[in-house]
């Protein structure tokens, strides 16, 4: 029986591992699968793990207030080092380029235990955006046994590293595949706090801001200020802003958008499904985060990137996204073309998403398997 080891820390990690974890769950006979959580965020993972009804084998439980990163990583590493001392998995894997993918990865990497990185190959060749997950992907694409790329992108990154390419296996996002079973669900939002959201009657912004890098450069500000110059434009909007739980955030998206303006809604973060929800209520989605990039497309909904670069160009290409940047104007002249511009609109619209048809995490558990069982 081949033992499987999931490790994630944060909600975007959950929402595309929960996929795997399940698949892996549908083979008892072959597959031991085991959980660890180390809650580098806490509250936002558990409701993704009650969502997909997954209950973690054990639970590091790292998060504490002010933390930093060599804080996480630390806590992580000793973590892992005394779980793998007593229950050594055949594999481990992790998802994407937080620093619970690095530490964990580093972890297995010390005790010679095989790793799969699922979402390998993201590159934007710049260390510094953003930052520090450019670093943590790399360094974990550097001695991963098994690569799960979303896109053969990815893999051609992969290839130009020297990595062989007989590891190297395109199996789409994951993300997708978490979406989709959401999104077909018989579900209602019900959270009271997009009540007063007039769904009916307005065009509704989904906005999302968190990256580091944003705040730091001061082009969270000018996200800011460009959403009230589309709103003053645009009487038939609204915008709904889950806020992240980052106190520099909150402190700045309520310093710049709570005046008082019933068309902007900002909110506590969202349960996973009253997000997806709202994505699908939504006729566009602003965002910095990297996996609503690659959901909002599945939904028919364009994207713009509130970044200065992206790891997922593929959805550029495919003319589901733009790259807005940070700076005001642009922002602003790219909204207000979305919202005035149907042809515009309908072309991102409708444009195929590249990352995914629902069944990426059929295939990572399909190579995992015959991988181990061609070794046994």
């Amino acid at each position: 029986m081949t033992h499987v080891m999931s490790i994630l820390g944060t909600r975007p990690e959950a929402i595309k591992m929960a996929p795997v974890i399940k698949e892996l769950e549908k083979y008892p006979a072959k597959i031991r699968s085991t959980v660890v959580v180390t809650a580098q965020h806490r509250e936002m993972l558990d409701q993704v793990l009650g969502i997909f009804d997954i209950k973690p084998d054990y639970d590091l439980n790292i998060m504490s207030s002010n933390q930093t990163l060599a804080d996480v990583t630390i806590k992580v590493l000793k973590g892992m080092e005394e779980i793998f001392s007593k229950d050594r998995p055949d594999v481990v894997l992790v998802q994407g380029d937080t620093t619970t993918v690095l530490a964990g990865a580093l972890a297995a990497f010390y005790h010679k235990i095989k790793i799969g990185h699922v979402e390998a190959g993201l590159r934007t060749n710049n260390l510094q955006n953003p930052w520090p997950e450019e670093m943590n992907r790399r360094v974990v694409d550097s001695f991963a046994d098994f690569y799960f790329c979303p896109t053969i992108l990815g893999k051609q990154n992969l290839i130009k590293e020297g990595i062989p390419e007989k590891k190297i296996f395109v199996t789409g996002n994951t993300v997708i595949d978490a979406l989709l079973w959401v999104a077909n669900q018989s579900y209602e939002i019900t959270n009271d706090s997009l009540k007063t959201v007039d769904f009916s009657n307005k065009k509704i912004i989904l906005l999302t801001t968190h990256r580091r890098e944003n705040y730091l450069s001061g082009g969270m500000k000018e996200i800011y200020e460009a959403i009230k110059e589309i709103l003053k434009k645009h009487q038939d909007v609204e915008v709904v802003f889950p806020v992240h739980l980052n106190p520099n955030v909150r402190k700045l998206a309520h310093e710049k958008l709570d005046n008082n303006n019933p068309r902007v809604h900002l909110v506590d973060p969202l349960d996973y499904r009253d997000l997806v929800k709202l994505m699908k209520s939504s006729c566009i989605v602003l965002t910095d985060s990297g996996g609503i990039q690659e959901e909002a497309p599945s939904l028919g909904k364009p994207v713009v990137i509130l970044r200065e670069t992206t790891e997922r160009p593929e959805g550029i290409e495919a003319g589901t996204a733009i790259l807005a940047g940070t700076r005001q104007v642009n922002i602003f002249e790219i909204v207000d073309k979305l919202l005035s511009d149907k042809v515009f609109y309908g072309k991102m619209s409708n444009a195929v998403n590249p990352y995914g048809d629902g069944k990426s995490a059929w295939r990572i558990v399909d190579i995992i398997k015959r991988s181990f069982e061609e070794l046994t």
